[in-house]
């Protein structure tokens, strides 16, 4: 038998382990979560920030920039984004665009997509100045490497996260820029980009990119629609590129669903996602982009093998967690801890 001491010590360490736990549910911003007694998935991946919008610009045909003013923020390095968080409560993701040593403000661009999900309509719509909003992050998947010289292609309102990392390299550092749009009004900072003189090509239409020479050694950047970076992808495998919305990719199987915590399993069809199954039966399950970027509908995986088509989870955290709005099972079978 076990020593009294022993079992003392051990029947300690787990009241102390459920005290720490239940401290750390109830900071969740998402606190308390519907159809779940602990939730321990589906939260924000960074802690939010109110800020003011003190400006509001037209900086091109169909594109606004916004300044968002608050005090001592988090730094952020070129190529990176800002989760804003609109007024219905749709998150979208904007890549920044101002001075990196500027921790009073952060400054996006975005362009009003007439066809789109409602996120862009919103921000042209009804952010003014002198409205708080909500913003998550900085985050960077999109990071500007130390390399010989660079070449950077962009599109549009792709221009944006390529602006940063052109103001923050080294003076003397080669580098080209490729910037093209489907007209010079609809395409925000040409004028400041051309004064670069002869390091930047601007071409209306569909560029040429056969004649594109990215030198040996140099880190080539592309950001964009989704036809310019797969065709700069398809030519030079080594680009980096900044994807907002998802990678096309075929559909997957049907397979089985188990909600462990509710006790309940489904089936996912093959023309459905996760993340409609689950709200079929927990229709308050938290989501928001639905296009794997923004990390809310993130859940943790007990059993299977996911396929991963997010755009946002790192490989350690892929591991044993997916979102659900996009990602699927590789496996018949699928255990989420719900």
């Amino acid at each position: 038998m076990p020593k009294p001491l022993t079992v003392a010590v051990v029947a300690g360490a787990a009241l102390l382990a459920r005290r720490a736990m239940r401290r750390r549910i109830q900071a969740s911003p998402l606190w308390p979560m519907p159809a779940l007694e602990e939730p321990v998935s589906g939260r924000p991946r960074s802690r939010a920030l109110r800020l003011l919008v003190t400006s509001r610009e037209t900086v091109a045909e169909g594109v606004v920039q916004l300044r968002l003013e608050g005090q001592d923020l988090p730094r952020w390095e070129p190529g990176a984004h800002l989760d804003l968080v609109l007024p219905s409560g749709l998150v979208r993701q904007y890549s920044l665009c101002g001075d990196p040593a500027d921790t009073s403000s952060y400054t996006v661009a975005t362009r009003l997509v007439e066809d789109g999900r409602g996120g862009s309509r919103e921000v042209h719509e009804q952010l003014s100045e002198g409205m708080e909003v909500e913003v998550r992050g900085p985050r960077n998947r999109f990071p500007l490497v130390a390399a010989e010289s660079y070449v950077f292609v962009a599109g549009g309102i792709g221009i944006t996260p390529v602006l940063s990392m052109l103001r923050a390299l080294p003076e003397g550092v080669e580098w080209r820029l490729l910037y093209c749009g489907r007209s010079r009004e609809s395409m925000p900072f040409v004028a400041e980009l051309e004064r670069f003189g002869g390091r930047v090509t601007v071409v209306t239409g569909v560029p040429d990119l056969d004649a594109l020479e990215v030198p040996e050694g140099a880190a080539l950047y592309c950001c964009g629609p989704e036809g310019l970076m797969a065709a700069v992808e398809e030519r030079y495998p080594q680009v980096r590129v900044e994807r907002f919305t998802p990678r096309a990719s075929a559909p997957g199987a049907a397979f089985e669903l188990e909600l462990r915590r509710s006790g309940r399993t489904l089936k996912v069809p093959a023309d459905s996602t996760v993340l409609a199954a689950v709200r079929a039966e927990l229709p308050n399950t938290l989501y928001s982009c639905e296009q794997g970027f923004c990390g809310t509908c993130q859940q943790r995986v007990l059993e299977g093998e996911v396929d991963h088509r997010d755009e946002l989870l790192t490989d350690g955290e892929r591991g044993d967690s997916m979102l659900i709005c996009v990602s699927r099972a590789r496996s018949e079978r699928l255990v989420l801890d719900m």
